[in-house]
């Protein structure tokens, strides 16, 4: 991990200012910055306040601690592909098809986001009590990946072991991205896609499918 960041930074909020939105969304920025920069041990909130240009008791009034900031930043890379899954649910369409849209929207997520969030899924803090609920909807989201891979028609015997499989394929874009960080995001999100249809047992997809999972998307 790097060392702890602490230049100077905006002029600090207070107030009015301190309470509002954007003063959150600064401390979520700030964070991000530096949890994947100089490392989630070694930032301390004093540093993120500094980033986020507030007092440190403003970023208290909103986040009583660094694993609270932390817990909303995890929750931010799980929340949007539940949001698409739960639009995908229900449907007519091929469950190949919506298997393909979750995963291209999933890793274009990961992928995409200003910061590389999914990367610090390999903190040990991940297993405190605190976040509970990131983990639960973690799984939440891998369940209907399962769920999926048995709907395309998998053996009763490999559905576990293949929804690991593309659950993992689809996670490591923060690996990968890790030591490529000017990655094709739209690249790895549809080669992505077609490899997790290839765990899954499925046939090489096509044109037809990825253009029937896009609109998918544009109607979730």
């Amino acid at each position: 991990m790097g060392k702890n960041v602490t230049g100077v930074g905006r002029p600090r909020a207070s107030g009015a200012a301190a309470s509002s939105r954007s003063a959150r969304e600064a401390v979520l920025e700030a964070a991000g910055e530096l949890f994947t920069g100089a490392g989630y041990a070694a930032t301390t909130t004093r540093a993120i306040a500094e980033r986020a240009g507030l007092r440190q008791a403003s970023l208290y009034y909103h986040f009583p601690s660094k694993e609270d900031i932390l817990a909303a930043l995890l929750a931010a890379t799980v929340r949007p592909s539940l949001d698409v899954a739960g639009g995908l649910s229900g449907g007519e369409a091929p469950a190949a098809a919506r298997l393909w849209a979750l995963a291209y929207a999933d890793i274009r997520l990961l992928g995409g986001a200003r910061h590389n969030l999914g990367a610090l899924y390999l903190l040990p803090e991940i297993a405190s009590p605190n976040l509970a609920p990131f983990r639960a909807e973690r799984a939440q989201l891998k369940s209907v990946y399962r769920d999926l891979v048995a709907e395309t028609g998998a053996p009763a015997e490999s559905i576990g072991v293949r929804a690991n499989l593309v659950f993992g394929l689809v996670e490591s874009v923060a690996i990968i991205r890790r030591d490529d960080p000017v990655l094709d995001v739209e690249a790895h999100a549809v080669e992505g896609a077609d490899g997790v249809l290839r765990l899954a047992g499925l046939p090489e997809p096509g044109a037809a499918l990825r253009t029937t999972a896009r609109a998918l998307l544009t109607r979730s």
